[in-house]
């Protein structure tokens, strides 16, 4: 017990360094108005990224469905936000209720889809998130159609995606260390042993891709909140390939190599701007590489821990 309130007093400590760091790089001048939107970036397609890998990278579901949910959360801010007065208790309402609507919408369409596997998954998750942005196309005065919604109020800053996204890697971790966290991993490495040893595995995979959705809906709604305006073609099948593609970089199953890999293709984005078309090609290259010589990711399935450091000293201190 001590030794877990001593981890967590750490981590508090690191993530407030680490926060304080930024705010005095930027009253410093280091970092400037354009650096510090490409890190709300990066923050937003972490979290994203962070909900994918839940569902691929600790269930072993293959799904493409991110963007759809990302739309949810970005509309339900877009509309709410219109319709009441932008106050931070709006704001927060609004992403709450995008999160409950997507993880509701989860919930119908986990339970069919999720009896399938591998690339019919894949499928039928993309065909759900088109349904989804067709259905917000022609959703008439409420989504105002494909001209989307604008004059959204600019709530998101890096700060607030900042937190948002340590909020997010925590809930995640501590849902995997979870005993319904166990089970789900259980799932992921044998489908039929769970099964045996009495895991309700399509309760599992629902209660993940739930979780999935609901983290996605709260980018979404980051997002929305960080344009300023919502249209249906921002969540097309490409959103939820750049999320795809920082969970297989970073490693699928390690919450570390996801925000690595966030972290490298935002700033790999932000270097690249200059080179314009070439700019893409120079991007898939790398990626390629990558994946010839790194196939499991930049890091696989290692997660980094504060307690092997733990366990070394005190491995040393007992000889």
């Amino acid at each position: 017990m001590k030794k877990n309130l001593k981890l967590s007093i750490i981590w508090l400590v690191i993530i407030a360094v680490i926060y304080g760091i930024l705010i005095g790089l930027i009253n410093a001048g280091v970092i400037n108005e354009f650096v510090a939107q490409i890190i709300t970036q990066i923050g937003i397609n972490l979290i994203v990224a962070v909900g994918l890998n839940l569902v691929i990278g600790f269930t072993g579901q293959f799904s493409f469905g991110s963007a759809g949910f990302m739309a949810i959360g970005a509309y339900s801010s877009a509309i709410i936000s219109a319709r009441m007065a932008p106050t931070w208790g709006t704001i927060f309402l609004s992403m709450l209720i995008g999160a409950i609507v997507a993880g509701i919408v989860a919930i119908i369409v986990g339970y069919p889809t999720l009896r399938l596997k591998g690339d019919y998954l894949a499928i039928a998750t993309l065909g759900v998130s088109e349904i989804i942005r067709i259905l917000i196309m022609n959703g008439g005065d409420l989504t105002n159609g494909a001209a989307g919604l604008s004059g959204i109020v600019l709530f998101t800053d890096w700060g607030m995606t900042f937190i948002f996204a340590v909020i997010v890697i925590v809930l995640i971790l501590n849902f995997i260390n979870s005993p319904s966290g166990r089970a789900t991993l259980s799932v992921r490495e044998d489908e039929i042993a769970s099964e045996s040893m009495g895991v309700n595995v399509t309760r599992v995979k629902v209660i993940a891709f739930t979780i999935g959705a609901m983290v996605t809906a709260v980018a979404g709604s980051l997002y929305a909140g960080f344009i300023g305006t919502v249209t249906p073609k921002d969540f097309t099948w490409m959103k939820s390939v750049d999320a795809l593609i920082i969970v297989v970089l970073g490693g699928l199953g390690s919450i570390t190599g996801t925000i690595i890999a966030a972290i490298i293709l935002g700033l790999l984005n932000m270097f690249l701007q200059d080179f314009g078309a070439i700019r893409m090609i120079i991007y898939s290259l790398i990626l390629i590489l990558v994946m010839i010589f790194r196939p499991g990711g930049l890091l696989g399935t290692w997660e980094f821990k504060l307690s092997r450091f733990f366990n070394k000293k005190e491995n040393k201190e007992s000889n």
